[in-house]
């Protein structure tokens, strides 16, 4: 492993983001349309949820049956910022607190996941839904160190994700719209501790419905996406698991680097933070010391917090939807592809 591995193996959380929304709201159907809509007037509606279910229907509205579950599958590829860096060592004879090391600078660094989750809900209110998540991801992060020596690293990780979430939906003539917002907590193998993030969509479109087949329809949508993750992570590795002495090639050309840059460019209040932190821990890399103990702190969010989605479903029926969604403009891109199967109690 590289020198930034020292820094980010276990600083870097995974940047995915669960680009997850309900069932296609509630929608009122068109005049030509009313016989259909008239038979729903005189359904007799007797399941707990969503709770006024009968009001609905008596309006003439084609609501969602109450459960549901959702298998999605979410490719993602943002930038992120890493800043206010931190580190410390502690040895057998060493115990360095957690020093700033401003004068190191990164690049551009992107975050790639793919990940897998389900997530049942219940519609409560015909207009709200709420449901909880739980998945699976691989996360890959290349991290471009850039000052006071130039390196790229990839490092990779599975993530863990569990969370919930709420949706608020309903329609306004031909036009539905939801905003839709969940808490995650995403549990990064290299990491003691998960990291939340907070996931909102805002999303607005139009259904097509089949003419011999009112409960089958096409919806398309557009809307915004946001991300925001908790930014700051403190934690401690080895110096042995983050650049492992048996490659004393990679070692030798870290240490060479540093020594290269501390001689010949570094300034003299470089060098003063330097060794507070930095110098020590590449004496003990030199040393080959597997015992020391890296100690960090850091803050890392997502470059761009908002882009844009587009979107659309294939309602087969109330209990089938296939569904896919794509995140646009901005340097989020992302791609979801998900199964929905709907039930009464």
């Amino acid at each position: 492993m590289k020198l930034q591995q020292l820094i980010i193996i276990c600083l870097m959380a995974s940047f995915f983001g669960q680009t997850i929304s309900a069932q296609v709201p509630t929608k009122e159907f068109s005049p030509r349309f009313e016989a259909y809509r008239d038979s729903l007037k005189q359904v007799k509606y007797d399941q707990v949820f969503p709770i006024w279910g009968q009001k609905a229907y008596a309006k003439g509205f084609d609501i969602p049956y109450p459960i549901g579950v959702m298998g999605n599958y979410v490719w993602m590829e943002q930038n992120i910022s890493i800043t206010n860096l931190q580190l410390g060592l502690e040895t057998s004879d060493v115990n360095i607190g957690l020093t700033p090391v401003d004068l190191i600078q990164f690049g551009e660094n992107v975050n790639t996941s793919y990940s897998v989750n389900f997530r049942p809900d219940v519609w409560v209110f015909p207009f709200l839904n709420v449901y909880g998540i739980l998945g699976y991801a691989h996360s890959k992060t290349e991290v471009n160190l850039v000052y006071p020596i130039s390196l790229t690293s990839v490092v990779e990780q599975n993530v863990s994700t569990y969370g919930i979430g709420i949706m608020a939906a309903g329609a306004v003539g031909p036009i539905f719209f939801s905003v839709d917002a969940n808490f995650t907590w995403n549990k990064p193998e290299l990491l003691d501790e998960a990291v939340p993030v907070r996931v909102v969509g805002i999303r607005a479109g139009h259904s097509f419905v089949f003419k011999n087949k009112p409960e089958r329809n096409i919806a398309v949508w557009g809307g915004g996406f946001f991300m925001e993750t908790g930014s700051n992570t403190v934690g401690q590795i080895s110096l042995s698991e983050a650049l492992p002495g048996a490659d004393g090639t990679k070692r030798d050309e870290v240490v060479a680097n540093y020594n290269n840059w501390y001689d010949n460019e570094a300034t003299i209040a470089e060098k003063v933070v330097a060794d507070r932190v930095l110098t020590p821990i590449i004496d003990r890399l030199e040393a080959a010391d597997g015992n020391a103990i890296i100690k960090y702190g850091i803050d890392k969010q997502v470059q761009q917090k908002w882009n844009g989605v587009i979107g659309a479903q294939f309602q087969y029926n109330k209990h089938w939807m296939l569904r896919s969604e794509a995140g646009i403009l901005g340097n989020r891109k992302s791609f979801l592809l998900s199964l929905n199967y709907r039930f009464l109690l």
